[in-house]
């Protein structure tokens, strides 16, 4: 099994940042607090031993869940935003071995912070593209305010991590106050994601950028497995409303709504299942899935999902150059972007 590669979605919650949202927070957050109880997400020394079980293994970090828009107010999370993206390139830049870049941290609750956020993380830190979550605070990112930093992140030549969000407070039935059984992240999440990336197309959002990279996270949440619902099912668009719902299928999308979706990339942090990889590659082509693992929250807590998602990839049935590709060179194309005299 090889084991060279480079993880594009795994996360980090680093000292300072940490101390910022307790000192910035307007309530406690127990997966904030379950995830930085994790040795790895602060402890570089931790981390290391862990990828140094995986030789030639590199991470692109991003900070975890929860989006700091629902940890502040409007008036805090770009401060917040701001602690947390100049203390991951500070690791990035004292290991650059490790980590070949990082994605950086928007504050969405405000929209006009964020795209300035971005423009800063990027040109004046070096940040390979944004973590963007699939709402803000239960709003979807088609609203005006939200697509701008779409518009900036094209404009900056860098890919979207898209990250779902979805609370336990999100009941599964409309009688119910909490959803049950951890579904709200099992069923939830993959859904979620679908959800956002559905919004963004309808949105029209490849219209106009069609070389926007977005990455979607967990091999694309379920979209891969509805391709015959985005597909055939999708062209009779507009087939099942009542009269006076017309506005809820209004889209300025020009192009077959499957097609649009086949514009994601996705990565292959699917906790280990090589079914679930085959079928992202299958929808959206080898060529845009990139290696991801989510590490480090599987119940080993780091080395659990790194090696399940190489033992996924050594197990399909790809060429040398495609294996590759899917471990390395795609990635090594997107990191491009945030180089000098990149493609961006």
């Amino acid at each position: 099994m090889r084991t060279d590669s480079i993880d594009l979605f795994c996360h980090c919650l680093p000292p300072r940042y940490c101390e910022a949202v307790d000192r910035l927070k307007e309530r406690p957050f127990f997966m904030f607090d379950r995830a930085r109880r994790m040795p790895v997400m602060a402890e570089l020394g931790a981390r290391f031993e862990i990828m140094d079980r995986f030789p030639g293994y590199r991470q692109v970090p991003c900070l975890a869940s929860p989006p700091i828009e629902v940890i502040a107010g409007p008036e805090t999370t770009p401060e917040l935003a701001r602690i947390g993206n100049d203390e991951v390139a500070e690791m990035v830049s004292r290991h650059p071995d490790r980590f070949p870049s990082f994605v950086a941290t928007l504050p969405m609750n405000n929209p006009e912070a964020a795209c300035a956020e971005a423009e800063r993380a990027v040109r004046a830190l070096g940040a390979a593209g944004v973590q963007v979550f699939s709402n803000v605070r239960g709003r979807p990112l088609d609203e005006p305010e939200y697509l701008a930093v779409f518009e900036t992140m094209h404009g900056l030549g860098r890919p979207v991590w898209l990250h779902p969000a979805r609370p336990i407070t999100w009941p599964d039935y409309t009688n119910e106050e909490l959803s049950k059984f951890d579904l709200w992240w099992a069923l939830g999440w993959p859904h979620e994601t679908a959800m956002a990336m559905g919004r963004l197309v309808f949105a029209g959002l490849f219209d106009r950028h069609p070389d926007l990279v977005v990455i979607a996270h967990h091999s694309g949440g379920t979209v891969p497995m509805m391709e015959g619902r985005l597909g055939p099912g999708l062209d009779q668009l507009g087939s099942r409303i009542s009269p006076g719902q017309e506005h809820a299928v209004e889209t300025s999308l020009s192009e077959r709504p499957l097609d649009a979706f086949k514009r994601f990339w996705a990565d292959t942090a699917t906790f280990g299942s090589r079914a679930a990889i085959e079928c992202g590659a299958a929808f959206f082509g080898l060529d845009r899935m990139v290696f991801a693992t989510d590490m480090p929250f599987d119940p080993e807590g780091g080395p659990g999902y790194i090696r399940g998602t190489l033992e996924a990839v050594d197990g399909m049935d790809l060429t040398d150059a495609q294996r590759h590709g899917l471990l390395v060179g795609h990635a090594e194309r997107l990191l491009k972007r945030s180089e000098p005299n990149g493609e961006g």
